[in-house]
C-alpha cells in the first residue's frame, strides 16, 4: 500500500532539535509532561506546513487556521502569530534546513494538575511544539496514484464534534483510516451525516466529470489550505469547478480523481471501491498539479 503521507526516509531526523515552549531539545530529550492535556485528553490543536527553497509555503493561511481552530476550542494561544512566526524561523535555523521539510504545530491547553478534562485545572499556559522533519514525498505516490475505499465511520455533525477543526482529538479519522487499512486501501473516504460524500480521513477529495471539478460543500471537512487552492487555481484558469453535495455513484462514474493536502500537494486517485481510474487518462488532475506546482 501507499499512502499521500510516503516519504524518502532521510538520517538527518534522526538529529533534528525540537521546540517545546521556547526551548530546544534533540529528538531522543523532546519530552513534555504526562500530566499535559494533549497526553490526558488529546485537547489543543495542530497544524502542518512545508518549508522548500527557504519559504514556508502558504504560512499566513496556516496560521489563520491554527488561530482559527483555536479560538473554535476556546483556547488562547498566550504568542502572538508574529512570536509563532519567529519560533517557526527560530527551528529551521537551529536545524539549518533549506527545504523538502514539514514541520508540525502542536498547541495543547496545557499542563492540568490532574487527569480531569475541565479547563478548570490547567495550571500552565498552553504547551507549544513544533517538530521539523526532512521529508520528501516519495515520487512512487504520485505515480501509483491511491487506493480509496469506502467505510462506515463518518464525518460527524459541527455540534458533536466540529469536523472542520484540526484538533489534536483524531479519533474519529483514525478509526476511518483502519477500517480502510483492513480493506487492504490506501486511505478512506467518508461519508457526512447525509450520506454524501465528505472527505477523506486525512486529505481532501476532488473527483472531475466532463472537464468539471467537484468537492464538497466543505462543512464536514477540516478547512483545507491546499483544497481551497485547488479550488482558486480552476477558478483563475477558467476550469469548472463547483462546491456540492454529492453521493457515492457520481464518484464512481468521475472521469478522474484526486486528493489534496499539504504534504503532498495532490495525488492522483487509482482505484475507489472496485472502480479504477486510470492515471494515463487524467488530463485536468495533470494541469492542475502543474498549476499548483508553480505556486511556490
Amino acid at each position: 500500500m501507499v499512502s499521500s503521507h510516503d516519504f524518502i526516509d532521510d538520517k538527518r531526523n534522526k538529529n533534528i532539535k525540537i521546540y517545546i515552549n521556547g526551548k530546544f531539545y534533540k529528538r531522543k530529550d523532546a519530552k513534555i509532561s504526562v500530566f499535559d492535556s494533549s497526553t490526558l485528553l488529546g485537547d489543543g490543536i495542530w497544524d502542518s506546513l512545508r518549508y522548500h527553497n527557504n519559504n514556508f509555503i502558504f504560512l499566513k493561511e496556516h496560521l489563520d487556521r491554527l488561530y482559527k481552530d483555536a479560538k473554535l476550542i476556546d483556547l488562547k494561544i498566550h504568542l502572538t502569530r508574529k512570536k509563532i512566526s519567529e519560533a517557526l524561523i527560530k527551528t529551521i535555523k537551529i536545524n539549518k534546513m533549506k527545504t523538502d521539510v514539514h514541520l508540525r504545530i502542536i498547541i495543547s491547553r496545557g499542563i492540568k494538575s490532574t487527569p480531569y478534562q475541565s479547563p478548570k485545572v490547567t495550571i500552565s499556559k498552553p504547551t507549544i511544539i513544533i517538530i521539523p522533519e526532512y521529508k520528501k514525498p516519495d515520487i512512487k505516490t504520485y505515480k501509483k496514484g491511491l487506493k480509496l475505499v469506502t467505510v462506515k465511520t463518518i464525518r460527524g455533525p459541527i455540534n458533536v464534534q466540529n469536523p472542520q477543526i484540526n484538533s489534536l482529538s483524531k479519533l474519529n479519522c483514525i478509526l476511518a483510516c483502519i477500517e480502510a487499512n483492513k480493506k487492504n486501501a490506501d486511505e478512506a473516504l467518508m461519508f457526512d451525516i447525509n450520506g454524501n460524500i465528505a472527505t477523506n480521513n486525512s486529505t481532501h477529495f476532488f473527483f472531475v466529470k466532463n472537464k468539471t471539478v467537484f468537492t464538497s460543500t466543505g462543512k464536514y471537512c477540516v478547512t483545507g489550505i491546499t483544497r481551497q487552492k485547488i479550488i482558486d487555481l480552476c477558478k483563475k484558469n477558467k476550469i469548472k469547478v463547483k462546491e456540492k453535495n454529492f453521493k457515492l455513484n457520481e464518484v464512481l462514474n468521475a472521469d478522474e480523481a484526486f486528493c489534496t493536502g499539504s504534504f503532498a500537494g495532490i495525488v492522483p486517485v487509482n482505484q475507489i471501491n472496485k472502480k479504477k481510474y486510470s492515471l494515463k487518462k487524467n488530463p485536468i488532475t495533470k494541469e492542475l498539479t502543474n498549476f499548483y506546482n508553480n505556486l511556490f
